[in-house]
């Protein structure tokens, strides 16, 4: 095999990965599994015309397996997601890639901080910024890193190493140039993605302000119709963020457009997202406010039908 054979792959990576930005992790998973199995690994197995073609192979099979795990774990399959996140590891070490397996060990910490195991999350997020895994990494990349990271610390109440790490974040991203050449993997990560993270981090170290200033810049930065699923997951931390202020018809209103947002997607995030929703306007159910009465309606019917 020669490098014509990685353009169709590496192809298929990108129509996957665009795929779960728009639709959720629950849309497409077994098919990239199945391309994965099927298709890519038997590739490993074969003959290829030089050392550097095959590594670039097995970083492509690397990129597919952390898709796989990236998709599970939005669609709630946690020990599925640590599989192909381990695999995924494994194979950009195999590679000699370490910006990939930093990419990886960056998904693990997020999802370590999701599942509120904080201490593994640093520890994870720590080794996502080790040596060449961020300092070989494209500017963008490593802001991803570096924001992931400063999340894990505020999770784990490092208060002052997570405002160092937010700031490192910020002059990466901006230090990102349209000439860069950095891998297709960091396509979604903008001054949205970046504003999103952060704001999860002030909320994780009660900053609540903060944080709602950082939702709303995420909201108002992001290409909505591309990245569709992580769009209305900010919205719906952002009416959550407005609730815990006392701001609930301010609430109510985001969490409509999040509502609207979620039409279609398929995500364990998104269906979290409409079950605190309903609870945090349980108490308000009795009170015959039309508004409550019908957000809780439209997320309890965006809960059936995505199940």
């Amino acid at each position: 095999m020669g490098p014509g054979d990685l353009a169709p792959v590496r192809d298929m990576v990108s129509l996957f990965s665009r795929a779960d930005q728009r639709h959720g992790g629950g849309h497409a998973r077994t098919a990239v599994v199945q391309y994965l199995v099927s298709d890519v690994s038997p590739m490993l197995r074969g003959h290829f015309t030089d050392a550097r073609v095959r590594r670039e192979m097995v970083s492509a099979a690397a990129e597919l397996s952390y898709l796989s795990g990236w998709m599970a774990f939005d669609n709630g399959e946690h020990a599925v997601a640590q599989h192909y996140f381990t695999l995924a590891v494994s194979l950009a070490a195999e590679a000699d890639d370490p910006p990939l397996a930093g990419h990886v060990l960056r998904a693990m910490a997020h999802q370590a901080v999701d599942l509120g195991h904080p201490r593994e999350a640093v520890r994870l997020a720590s080794a996502a910024v080790e040596g060449q895994r961020y300092a070989s990494a494209a500017p963008r990349e490593r802001a991803l890193l570096g924001i992931v990271h400063a999340r894990a610390l505020a999770a784990a109440g490092q208060r002052r190493a997570a405002a160092t790490w937010l700031v490192r974040a910020e002059d990466d991203l901006a230090a990102a140039d349209a000439g860069d050449d950095e891998p297709g993997r960091v396509f979604f990560f903008s001054e949205a993605s970046l504003a999103h993270e952060t704001a999860r981090a002030l909320a994780a170290t009660g900053d609540l302000a903060g944080a709602q200033r950082e939702f709303r810049r995420s909201v108002r930065t992001r290409k909505a119709s591309t990245f569709t699923r992580t769009h209305a997951v900010t919205l719906g931390y952002l009416g959550a963020v407005q609730a815990r202020r006392g701001a609930i018809e301010e609430a109510c209103v985001t969490w409509s457009r999040a509502l609207g947002a979620m039409e279609g997607i398929h995500s364990a995030r998104t269906r979290r997202i409409a079950t605190d929703m309903r609870s945090a306007l349980s108490p308000m159910r009795g009170r015959g406010v039309s508004a409550v009465a019908e957000l809780d309606r439209r997320a309890a019917t965006y809960l059936a039908e995505s199940a």
